[in-house]
């Protein structure tokens, strides 16, 4: 019983301490509130992506194609013919273009004239293009080009039966020049530095002798270069010379005078034909003038009074008719028939035969050994390619 009570009043007491302690706990009064944000920005993420990178391999194959090229003189590849700017390139093309259509007309090929800006160039062209060109050059220049590239030669030129030529040395007839000796310190007129008569004789003539001339300055052809004598811009000019034509007889080399025309007594004048005449000409008992004045007769009428000869060079081989180092061997054959026969023909004169063009009268075979005087006067003045090409 005693038990019992002990039970009863230790609950009791466990209840009244359980309702102290929650009497004594502070009261929490709970509220809901509901917030908005508002977002106002954008933000970027980078998302990592994958990618796979597919490779495909392509075989490429290269297949040559090889294009025949056109038959030599054909209208796709005509043949070149060059001349050298040695007259007025106008007479050149004009001229050139008769002798074109003749070997046309001769060949069933065809061809395409031009004049390159000098005698170099003319050359370089026959060089760079071996397989078809023909050169009308010089001796000098056919010499050059023989050595710097294997240009042949294929004729020569005839002049009224000579296979020579020479230089001239022309002043004016009030300069009171008389003798190469008074040329010394002159101002000296050329048609251009790889000309034979224009330039190589004359120096080598000169330097034997031991005279020295002043400037010398270029004029761009014989006939240029006898105008700049006639209008003063120089003291004394060289060009060409070809004897002229007697009524009787054939002029001589070293016996008769150059300008024996002048025992005529009258003037040389310009015929309807482009002939330059003294008295009436050779039929009439007069005489028919070739130098290189008479190529610039009609820009100069008095040029034979204003101007005189003071003396000539050595003979000289006359100009070629050259084929370039690849030229077919049989082709150039046919080409130099037809020029002789060209030459003897009527449209020759209003071309390589003109007294303006060339004065050539017939072609004749020649053999490289021809020009070696040429090639000896070059080396004793020990004139090289680099002093024409202005190489090294």
């Amino acid at each position: 019983m005693k038990n019992q009570r002990r039970i009863f009043w230790f609950v009791a007491a466990l209840l009244v301490l359980s309702a102290l302690v929650v009497a004594c706990q502070p009261q929490v009064q709970t509220e809901t509130v509901v917030v908005t944000k508002v977002v106002t920005e954008e933000k970027e993420v980078e998302v990592p992506v994958e990618v796979t990178r597919i490779v495909t391999e392509v075989q490429t194959e290269t297949v040559e194609v090889v294009q025949e090229e056109a038959p030599l003189g054909s209208e796709e590849r005509p043949i070149k013919v060059l001349f050298v700017p040695s007259v007025e390139t106008d007479v050149i093309i004009s001229g050139g273009e008769v002798l074109a259509q003749a070997l046309e007309d001769a060949t069933g090929l065809k061809f395409e004239v031009s004049v390159p800006t000098s005698y170099a160039a003319t050359i370089e062209e026959m060089c760079a293009s071996p397989e078809d060109t023909i050169g009308f050059i010089p001796a000098q220049g056919y010499v050059l080009a023989n050595r710097r590239c294997g240009v042949t030669v294929g004729a020569a030129a005839v002049r009224f039966g000579l296979s020579w030529y020479a230089a001239q040395f022309v002043v004016r007839t009030d300069s009171g020049i008389e003798t190469l000796e008074d040329l010394n310190g002159k101002t000296w007129g050329i048609p251009d530095f790889g000309s034979t008569s224009g330039y190589l004789y004359p120096l080598a003539m000169m330097t034997e002798m031991g005279i020295e001339p002043g400037e010398i300055i270029e004029t761009g052809g014989h006939g240029n270069a006898m105008l700049a004598v006639y209008n003063g811009d120089v003291d004394f000019a060289t060009a060409f010379f070809s004897p002229p034509l007697l009524p009787d007889r054939r002029w001589v080399y070293g016996v008769d005078d150059p300008e024996i025309w002048r025992q005529a007594g009258e003037s040389p004048v310009r015929t309807e034909e482009g002939r330059t005449y003294v008295a009436g000409g050779p039929d009439a008992g007069g005489y028919r003038i070739l130098d290189a004045r008479a190529t610039v007769i009609d820009t100069a009428p008095d040029i034979f009074d204003v101007t005189k000869i003071i003396a000539l060079t050595d003979q000289i081989p006359n100009d070629t008719v050259s084929f370039g180092p690849q030229f077919p061997l049989g082709l150039a054959d046919q080409i130099v028939d037809a020029l002789v026969a060209f030459t003897a023909s009527d449209a020759c004169a209003e071309s390589i035969c003109s007294d303006d063009f060339y004065n050539w009268t017939g072609l004749e075979p020649v053999s490289d050994s021809f020009y070696d005087p040429v090639r000896e006067a070059m080396d004793t003045l020990g004139i090289t390619e680099e002093d024409i090409f202005g190489e090294g």
